[in-house]
């Protein structure tokens, strides 16, 4: 095929030479002006024509196998340059055929020996600029570099601006109710994942004989229903197979799998994801880190309800729930007392109050 092509590029040429020629022979008429009226010359022009023709293509015959011998070897030699070589070369070579062709119009009214002067510009340009690029190919090699590297870091950042975090449901924390509230003001982002082995487990504790398990089962699944049909959220049912085991120990694993975090409030799946590296949000974490701040020697006014565990102990609870423990306070059940707070203790599972009647305080 490539035997074929250089034939027919020298029996072209051949042709425009054998024109050249007649034109040169006949008061110096151009090319471009013989060919404006082709049925309009003599035999002795399609003649020079023929005869450039042939012996065009004559030449590019005997050339061909050298030709072809020669474009394979400069294949082989250009694979062998290094790509960081290659890249700098034609980024060179472009460049340099680039500055010709502007130069080129201010070349094309040259005549005679000058016709050469634009081809020979050109090919003085490009070596020019190929060796230069070729000298410089460190210098290029970075400048390459760093756009690809800004490119894909617009790239990447675009991608992390549009990619949603998934926080995986457990059992606890679906039953809990606390999860829709929390989503409804907007501080839940990305997508809640429900998986198919906690809605097994929900609708199980749903048809439990027991009174409470059935209900608590019941309240799940209406939470679910509405985060799904009432709030703005992104709500995701994965249905992968799951192995066998506890639904703690799938939940691991499936955070691990979507490089998500678990949301519950079960302080001991709590300690297993910490244990085993994964991200895990506890809504009782959550929900002591939003209540009112009391520090030690605060005063606040409360109802002593029931006695305590120890001797003498009385219980009262703050609006949130916070249990408080009043020392001495079992003889002021019923009755709504000032007590001064002596320390606060906060765990995962809650956070407990202790303090002493101010009565007490002031007696002594």
């Amino acid at each position: 095929m490539m035997k074929r092509m250089i034939q027919l590029i020298g029996l072209v040429f051949g042709g425009f030479l054998g024109a050249q020629m007649y034109g040169s022979f006949n008061g110096g008429v151009s090319w471009a002006e013989s060919t404006t009226g082709l049925m309009q010359h003599s035999g002795s022009y399609y003649m020079n024509v023929g005869i450039g023709a042939l012996c065009g293509a004559a030449a590019a015959t005997v050339l061909a196998g050298p030709i072809l011998k020669w474009m394979r070897q400069g294949a082989e030699r250009v694979s062998a340059i290094p790509t960081g070589e290659l890249i700098a070369g034609g980024i060179g070579l472009l460049s340099g055929l680039l500055l010709s062709a502007l130069v080129y119009p201010v070349l094309s009214g040259l005549s005679g020996v000058g016709l050469f002067i634009p081809l020979a510009l050109t090919l003085f340009l490009g070596y020019a600029g190929m060796r230069i690029g070729l000298n410089k190919r460190e210098e290029v090699a970075e400048q390459v570099k760093a756009l690809f590297e800004r490119r894909g870091g617009a790239i990447r950042v675009e991608e992390e601006s549009s990619y949603e975090e998934h926080k995986i449901l457990d059992t606890s924390v679906i039953i809990d109710g606390r999860i829709a509230d929390i989503c409804k003001t907007g501080f839940i982002e990305g997508t809640l994942v429900i998986p198919e082995f906690v809605l097994e487990e929900l609708q199980h504790i749903a048809d439990s004989s027991d009174l409470l398990k059935r209900n608590r089962g019941r309240r799940g699944l209406d939470i679910l229903n509405k985060i799904q049909k009432e709030l703005d959220v992104k709500v995701l049912i994965y249905e992968g197979d799951s192995e066998e085991g506890e639904v703690d120990s799938k939940l691991v694993k499936l955070a691990k799998v979507l490089h998500g975090k678990v949301v519950t409030n079960d302080f001991n799946l709590n300690k297993v994801c910490e244990l085993q590296g994964v991200s895990v949000l506890n809504i009782n974490d959550l929900a002591n880190a939003v209540k009112p701040v009391v520090l030690p020697g605060e005063e606040i006014v409360v109802q002593v309800i029931k006695d305590g565990k120890e001797h003498g102990q009385g219980v009262a609870y703050l609006d949130d729930g916070t249990m408080i423990v009043v020392e001495g306070g079992r003889d002021y059940i019923g009755t709504t007392m000032e007590v001064l707070v002596t320390s606060v203790l906060q765990t995962s599972a809650g956070r407990m109050i202790f303090a002493k009647p101010k009565l007490l305080e002031k007696a002594l």
